[in-house]
């Protein structure tokens, strides 16, 4: 999105300059207002998620926005300056077609490079009570269920963080199993993280080598995958989980 804005403004330039007007505050003006509305409009549907914690309506780092809204207050606010000033409408237009199509094209090949990507890994991990699991076959009381698959480790503080919240949605959402994969750390420290911040998490599981961050792709902590109940990869999300994105997350699996 942000390189679709950056290429639209540099059109806009373009073809501004040859009219004498500049774009790039409108541009920038329309972009902040749909990043409001967008917020704004995920923070009105998720509210009740927000209610105890009123400061984290702010924190945009856990992803909630709804893209309609957002794109549609954006497109009214360009339109409206346009109306205003008649030197701007060919520009402007330039420059919203050039940025809608970039951003339309590189969400195309997202979409279809996460659509690659394989299903629950098949490699053995052990559980913290020695036995060896997969994803896929986790038990009988997990089996045809979707997942939840969260990669973290005791030392990321954002993992920390977020950890309350997975464990209220897994005592929660019966009808989805959490998978806690703890990267690169020994048995014992695991331990001692869970009894210190009195956590009762089932399904964690060891991976001293990493391996699911490098069978995701993952290259930061922490990373939660999404798999629906055929074992496909539904969605994913980089950083830490709020209980409003996570909601809006689970949505998908349901």
């Amino acid at each position: 999105m942000m390189i679709a804005l950056l290429v639209a403004i540099v059109v806009g330039g373009l073809v501004g300059r040859k009219r004498g007007v500049v774009t790039s505050d409108s541009m920038i003006n329309s972009f902040l207002v749909g990043l409001l509305v967008a917020r704004g409009t995920f923070v009105i549907l998720y509210f009740d998620s927000y209610r105890e914690a009123p400061l984290s309506m702010v924190d945009i780092r856990d992803g909630g926005f709804l893209l309609l809204p957002g794109i549609g207050a954006a497109l009214i606010t360009a339109l409206w300056r346009g109306w205003r000033t008649p030197a701007l409408r060919r520009p402007l237009g330039a420059a919203i077609l050039t940025g809608v199509g970039i951003w339309v094209g590189m969400l195309g090949a997202v979409t279809g490079m996460e659509a690659s990507q394989p299903g629950l890994a098949t490699e053995s991990f052990q559980r913290l009570d020695g036995d060896f699991v997969t994803l896929a076959n986790l038990g009988p009381e997990e089996e045809g269920k979707p997942r939840v698959v969260n990669l973290w480790a005791t030392w990321c503080p954002p993992c920390r963080r977020e950890m309350p919240v997975l464990q209220a949605a897994q005592a929660r959402e019966t009808d989805i199993t959490f998978v806690f994969a703890n990267q690169g750390e020994s048995p014992g420290q695991v331990r001692d993280y869970l009894i210190g911040d009195k956590l009762e998490l089932e399904n964690v599981l060891l991976d001293p080598m990493s391996t699911l961050g490098q069978v995701s792709g993952s290259r930061a902590l922490p990373t939660t995958l999404f798999y629906d109940a055929q074992g496909r990869l539904a969605d994913y999300h980089l950083g830490e989980l709020s209980a409003a994105s996570l909601k809006q997350k689970l949505k998908r699996l349901n």
